[in-house]
């Protein structure tokens, strides 16, 4: 296959990208495993559980992994871009028209008011999908609570994670007592850091859309863009908390705004990360958003290209794997406040209070009863109808 062919190959890929990675991951398997025989179904496994433990969209590093086996680094450069673009393109498009548009005036603007409700019942759902998969034992529960309790007390997450993964490092390997006294001292500095915060400066686009686009430095978005996808384990979602940190810590956009942000990538043909374009054109323009982009999928790009025939050696070591498992229970600690906090500042408006927790419990109740690949999508979909009828 030549490298022309190879990109459109996964161009396709990237422009049939609708559900989520699990309908992705299942149309490369299908597509590559089962019809074409680009790789044996027990080595694609082996693969996956490789990627899920690394931070970054699986789907995506697998497409990096297997352009890398069919045409070098080159080939693993032109699959992950390849995969990645119909998304950003679209994702781009949105984020100008988004500025062009008055959505207070609209029918777009309720839309996008019922289509948040319906994010954040997705974002409730993932909380309990990963929560399902890494929070195994009591302490896990333990370090996602410690998590939660730091968030809400506004201590950064580089904390949480750091003693979060120690702790449960240590505990894996015997040592309880170091364990719990790890947890003891890292308990007593997040209160103490907790009691001499200062508040933070409220976020000048809290009430929602401004008429253009932030100058916020394009490197201080590449940087901020290149640590989330760094910190991303256990799925896309997993990106949410540490994006919304720095959105509102430094004030470059409002709940209602990174709401709309979720709400345009899931119903992209793309990973949900992609709404970090959305993050950065609010903060940056144009500039700002290939700055962010290029950040959180270069990790993605880098673990393949780089540490290909390591990987797996690598991951067999059982203290890493601890150490990850810990931080992936924080990481669920933080999503869950993220959630909460989102859906507290949807039913913030007395007059909009009773319509938007319709909205979500609906939205809550299809997202689990509902199996197809389709579903988020078209539970977004309908969720912006009744945000119409509603408001």
């Amino acid at each position: 296959m030549s490298l022309a062919a190879l990109f459109l190959r996964f161009l396709k890929f990237g422009m049939l990208a609708f559900g989520g990675p699990v309908a992705q991951i299942a149309l490369l398997r299908r597509e590559l495993v089962e019809e074409e025989r680009w790789i044996s179904s027990a080595r694609f496994n082996r693969l996956l559980a490789v990627m899920q433990i690394l931070p970054g969209p699986e789907a995506h590093e697998l497409c990096v992994h297997l352009g890398m086996r069919a045409r070098g680094r080159l080939g693993g450069l032109l699959a992950g871009l390849g995969f990645m673009l119909p998304g950003f393109v679209l994702m781009l498009a949105l984020s100008w028209l988004y500025f062009q548009l008055d959505f207070d005036r609209s029918w777009l603007g309720a839309a996008l008011l019922g289509v948040q409700a319906g994010v954040a019942a997705l974002i409730v759902r993932a909380v309990h999908r990963i929560g399902e998969h890494v929070l195994v034992d009591g302490w896990l529960w333990a370090i996602a609570a410690g998590s939660a309790g730091a968030a809400l007390a506004g201590i950064s997450f580089w904390l949480a994670l750091s003693v979060g993964g120690a702790v449960y490092a240590l505990k894996r390997s015997g040592r309880r007592a170091i364990a719990v006294c790890l947890a003891l001292a890292g308990a007593t500095l997040g209160a103490g850091l907790a009691l001499t915060m200062e508040p933070g400066a409220p976020s000048a686009f809290v009430e929602g859309a401004g008429k253009q686009p932030g100058d916020v430095a394009a490197w201080i978005l590449f940087l901020a863009g290149f640590k989330t996808g760094l910190l991303t384990f256990g799925g896309a979602y997993t990106a949410i908390p540490f994006l919304r940190a720095d959105s509102m810590r430094q004030g470059w956009m409002g709940d209602a705004q990174f709401l709309d942000g979720l709400a345009l990538s899931g119903v992209l043909p793309a990973p949900l990360i992609i709404f970090s374009t959305f993050v950065g054109y609010v903060a940056g323009g144009p500039w700002g958003a290939v700055a962010i982009t290029a950040g959180i999928f270069l990790p993605a790009f880098a673990f393949s290209l780089i540490f290909y025939d390591r990987l797996e050696a690598v991951l067999e070591n059982v203290r890493l794997h601890a150490l990850l498992e810990g931080v992936a229970a924080a990481v669920v600690g933080l999503i869950a406040v993220t959630a909460a906090q989102l859906a507290w500042g949807l039913l913030s408006d007395a007059d909009q209070r009773l319509a938007v927790a319709a909205i979500l419990l609906a939205a809550l109740g299809a997202v689990y009863l509902w199996k197809s690949k389709l579903a988020s999508p078209l539970i977004l979909l309908a969720a912006g109808v009744a945000g119409v009828l509603a408001f």
